[in-house]
């Protein structure tokens, strides 16, 4: 039965035609394997990425002699959970992590803070020469920091830093043009008009910063922590060049020195065990920060 169409009725009074539709999504044999072939390669490539890891855990739960035994073994024969009570009496693991934690959070907090202020100079103040300045301040993020080590070696000792609590770390490391750039990408994505709103109503640059730009960039500000912490956190060389007292030592320098310990040469268990207790805390904020360090880094227009 076909349908007719009258040309002097309404468009509402026109009957409805039946439009043909086609499945554009159809699953198709090459469509399939393809994307299984993608699967296996991804976790072939999280394997071997999360294998180093696995050996490290395993290993902190062995014995001594089964650590680099031949058959490698990689399930322990006996589960030895002694090894992390030990190691916090044979090493000074309570000082090294007090160290850590300490010098991590007062970076962060600094880095945070002065990036967060330096950013919203540069993304919302306007005066001569801006564009400039931030150019040749986001231009030293391309030079390692060993072209420049020994001069910062040279201006602590100077200062008579050197030696001296984690304050050489902390001076270094509380300002950073990473820090910068990131916070003034998610500043621009701000609509500017809260910014003129705010000056109308005859709030500061200050408080515009603090009342209005800092709650409103709490993404950005948590990937800018995440990073800052577990850089600090895995930092070997900083203090390697400054600390001298063993009553300073990061974890990372507390480990080599326990490793180099003849007394230690035969509790390489140990040593895994410290490595584990090392990364457990970086992994645990990560995993909790992650979904606000995506989007941070997304909508401040990093993502690759």
């Amino acid at each position: 039965m076909s349908t007719t169409i009258n040309p002097t009725a309404s468009a509402a009074q026109q009957p409805i035609r039946s439009i043909p539709t086609t499945r554009r999504h159809e699953s198709t044999p090459a469509r399939t394997v393809g994307r299984i072939g993608v699967y296996v390669l991804l976790i072939v490539f999280a394997a071997f990425l999360l294998v180093p890891f696995f050996w490290m855990i395993s290993s902190s739960l062995k014995e001594n002699l089964e650590v680099f035994s031949i058959p490698v073994r990689w399930i322990p024969q006996a589960f030895h959970w002694q090894n992390y009570v030990d190691i916090w009496t044979q090493a000074n693991m309570g000082t090294w992590l007090t160290n850590t934690v300490i010098l991590s959070v007062v970076v962060t907090f600094l880095q945070v803070l002065t990036g967060s202020f330096a950013a919203y100079g540069f993304a919302r103040v306007r005066f001569p020469g801006r564009d400039i300045l931030f150019l040749a301040y986001v231009a030293t993020i391309a030079v390692p920091w060993q072209a420049y080590m020994i001069p910062q070696f040279i201006l602590m000792t100077k200062i008579q830093l050197t030696g001296k609590w984690l304050w050489p770390m902390v001076v270094l490391q509380a300002f950073g043009a990473f820090g910068v750039f990131l916070m003034k990408q998610y500043f621009e994505t701000i609509p500017e008009e809260l910014s003129e709103s705010a000056r109308l109503d005859g709030l500061s640059e200050y408080g515009i910063w603090w009342r209005i730009m800092v709650p409103l960039s709490g993404p950005a500000l948590a990937s800018l922590a995440l990073l800052t912490f577990v850089r600090t956190w895995n930092d070997y060389m900083g203090p390697l060049i400054y600390l001298r007292d063993q009553a300073y030592y990061t974890l990372q320098i507390g480990l080599k020195t326990f490793q180099a310990d003849p007394k230690a040469s035969s509790l390489d268990a140990l040593l895994f065990t410290g490595s584990v207790l090392s990364v457990l805390p970086v992994a645990i904020i990560f995993v909790l920060g992650q979904r606000f360090f995506i989007e941070g880094i997304a909508t401040s227009g990093m993502k690759g």
